[in-house]
C-alpha cells in the first residue's frame, strides 16, 4: 500500500512519463501545447484525461450545473456525432446521466480501458498509447465541429 505522498510522486511521474511520450508522437511533437482539455471555447464543456484504480478514459464531458443546460448541448453533440466519432465507429460511450468523481452529474461521451492499474509501472507504454491515441483523434474531431457548435449554441441561447 503506497503513502499518500508516493501516490503523489507517482502520479507526477506517470504525467511527466506521458508528457515525454507524447513528444514521440508524430502529431504531437514539437507542439507547445498538446491537448485543447479546458480550453474547449465552449463553456462548460471540457476534454480529459480520467485515471481510476482500475480503469482509463478519455473523456468530452459537460459539467454545466443546469440540467437543462447539460442536455441542450448533449443533444447539439449528438447532431455531430457521426463527425465527431469519425475514425472511431463505436467506441464512444454516449451517457448523458453519468455521476462523475465529485459525485456531480454531468453528460460524457468517452471510451475507456478497464483492468489498467497506473501503479503498475511496465503497463504504461501501453496506457499512454491508448491515451495519446484515443484524445489525438477525440481533439482532432472536436476541431472540426467546435465551431458548428459555438454557433448553434449561441443562437440556441439567444432564443431563451
Amino acid at each position: 500500500m503506497l503513502t499518500k505522498e508516493e501516490r503523489k510522486a507517482l502520479k507526477q511521474r506517470f504525467w511527466s512519463e506521458f508528457d515525454n511520450y507524447c513528444e514521440a508522437v508524430p502529431e504531437l511533437a514539437g507542439q507547445k501545447k498538446k491537448w485543447i482539455l479546458h480550453d474547449t471555447k465552449i463553456s462548460h464543456l471540457d476534454l480529459k484525461f480520467d485515471i481510476r484504480s482500475n480503469s482509463i478514459m478519455v473523456v468530452l464531458e459537460i459539467n454545466h450545473k443546469s440540467e437543462l443546460r447539460r442536455f441542450q448541448l448533449f443533444e447539439v453533440l449528438e447532431k455531430y456525432k457521426s463527425l465527431l466519432s469519425q475514425g472511431c465507429e463505436g467506441i464512444f460511450t454516449w451517457d448523458f446521466c453519468y455521476q462523475n468523481e465529485n459525485s456531480q452529474e454531468v453528460c460524457r461521451i468517452y471510451v475507456e480501458k478497464r483492468g489498467i492499474d497506473i501503479h503498475n509501472i511496465p503497463e504504461w507504454p501501453s496506457i499512454f498509447q491508448f491515451l495519446s491515441e484515443n484524445m489525438l483523434l477525440l481533439q482532432n474531431n472536436f476541431i472540426e465541429i467546435q465551431e458548428f457548435l459555438k454557433e448553434e449554441l449561441d443562437l440556441l441561447y439567444r432564443e431563451r
